[in-house]
């Protein structure tokens, strides 16, 4: 994926200047070798800061380096100031992380005292508002520090994709879509920029490219791509036109943003004047790791491209759709999988999801549209969706979300889509969450949150709750384990 950046990982060791300075370079040398062992590149800053002027002078290496990650590795106890003042004027995502004492002889000379240099540390970021991924337990060997690392990448790759990060959108949200309509306050304090356009716009830049030489060679790519699924191919020219249309706006529009994201208009009007539904182009665009959000959903975009930036594979963006009919529950999953009916539900959109995420796909038409637009004819301008379920497995269903009065909050739950048919229309799957009932109600209810949720394809809770963290999210939900109750949970109800 060409649309999320390249991390280049950097290390600067810091020694407290009542410490031995080779303490703390013999740890990092060390730690360097741990990581070089684990396959994790890394940088190694010659310079071990003690003050300030040592800060510059590593700054400036790290700097020429083209180091966009760091690691202030406190070797010792450290120098509360300069390493903050490190953090703050290197320009990216910063970790921290302490070496632990070695062994029993090294208390006797060579003791660091780095696991008390931390809470320094710490107090002096806050002090400074510099914000900085702190793992849960910072200090350790060489190799359990490499270990913290491995956990740093995904963050890291993230914060610097969003603060490079341009979200066109072509609007407006379609009526009654107000769970869509976000404040854009928060993205430019993420460091995100964010293009409004009108549909209009979007429509003239079509028929624009109306004869465009490429169409014929992208259809072709579509053709291989839904292979026995190219169910209605007449309508493959025109969504081979507009996808041509929508990556020339991204070359011509995304100025100095390397990363871009869509949030697009699809519908009510879209059928009628473009002549097709866009599900498809978006699916096929978010696989390449361009995520494509409908209904403008301009957070779910943003949702999205974190996703892809964390997990390095396509996302999709669903809604929390549907519950399971008890008959699918008693048939299907009841006694084979251990959730109860509450856990499960369905997610769904028209036709949006990459082909590879789906069990098998066709090209098909949007059946409720058709229902309002072209009814009692065979589907023309309704054509345009990739159908199929959603591939089984592992599944982390998260969504950063801005509040209307310009608050940042988020979601996180993990769970799994369950190898069980759907017998439904769309891109569509059977997902099962533990404690899905009462998460549904507390969080993402009681919040307000819109129908759209974010899905990643793994287990990445983990890193997703850290970069939210570092965002500065101060209400991230989760849903929690039976026993423990939300905040406004009835403790009467059986």
């Amino acid at each position: 994926m060409n649309n999320i950046p390249t991390v280049n990982l950097g290390v600067v060791s810091v020694s407290r200047d009542c410490f031995p300075m080779e303490l703390s370079a013999n740890r990092r040398h060390a730690l360097v070798d741990a990581c070089k062992t684990k396959g994790i590149e890394i940088y190694e800053c010659p310079v071990t800061v003690e003050n300030e002027l040592h800060m510059r002078k590593a700054l400036a290496d790290i700097r020429e380096k083209g180091v966009n990650a760091l690691l202030v590795y406190l070797g010792n106890f450290g120098p509360e100031s300069s390493e903050t003042l490190l953090a703050k004027e290197f320009d990216g995502p910063v970790m921290f992380a302490a070496a632990a004492e070695e062994d029993i002889p090294t208390l006797a000379s060579s003791r660091g005292d780095a696991y008390c240099g931390m809470l320094n540390a710490s107090y002096n970021l806050a002090l400074r508002g510099v914000k900085a991924y702190i793992p849960e337990y910072p200090v350790g060997t060489a190799g359990e520090i490499a270990d913290m690392l491995q956990d740093f990448l995904p963050i890291a790759r993230t914060v610097i994709g969003l603060k490079n990060l341009k979200i066109i959108s072509f609007g407006p949200r379609p009526q009654d879509f107000l769970a869509c309509n976000a404040p854009i306050f928060q993205l430019h304090q993420l460091g995100v920029e964010i293009e409004e356009n009108s549909e209009l716009d979007l429509f003239a830049a079509f028929n624009a490219h109306a004869g465009d030489p490429r169409i014929a060679e992208v259809q072709a790519d579509m053709e291989k791509e839904l292979g026995e699924g190219n169910k209605m191919p007449g309508i493959l020219p025109k969504l081979a036109q507009y996808e041509i249309t929508l990556l020339d706006w991204i070359e011509e529009h995304k100025g100095s943003r390397p990363y871009v994201a869509l949030a697009n208009k699809c519908w009510p009007a879209f059928q009628t004047q473009f002549g097709f539904v866009p599900c498809y182009v978006n699916s096929r665009l978010t696989g390449r790791g361009i995520p494509v959000s409908c209904e403008v959903d301009i957070y779910g975009a943003l949702s999205e491209y974190i996703g892809t930036c964390i997990t390095q594979d396509a996302v999709t963006l669903l809604d929390i759709n549907n519950s399971v009919p008890k008959e699918m529950y008693d048939n299907d999953i009841a006694g084979k999988f251990d959730y109860t009916h509450k856990d499960t539900f369905m997610g769904f959109h028209c036709g949006n999801t990459c082909s590879k995420k789906l069990v098998s796909c066709s090209m098909k038409y949007q059946l409720i549209m058709h229902r309002g637009l072209e009814p009692d004819k065979e589907p023309d301008i309704t054509r345009g969706t990739l159908e199929g379920d959603i591939v089984p497995g592992a599944i982390t269903f998260y969504r950063l979300q801005s509040t209307a009065d310009a608050k940042l909050t988020a979601y996180v739950a993990q769970g799994e889509v369950l190898p069980v048919a759907t017998r439904s229309f769309g891109g569509i799957g059977v997902f099962a969450i533990p404690e899905m009932g009462r998460f549904y109600r507390h969080v993402l209810i009681e919040k307000h949150y819109p129908h759209h949720g974010a899905v990643a394809f793994g287990h990445v809770g983990k890193t997703l709750f850290e970069v939210f963290k570092y965002l500065g999210v101060g209400d991230i939900g989760y849903n929690q384990p039976a026993g423990v109750l939300y905040p406004t949970e009835n403790p009467f109800v059986k």
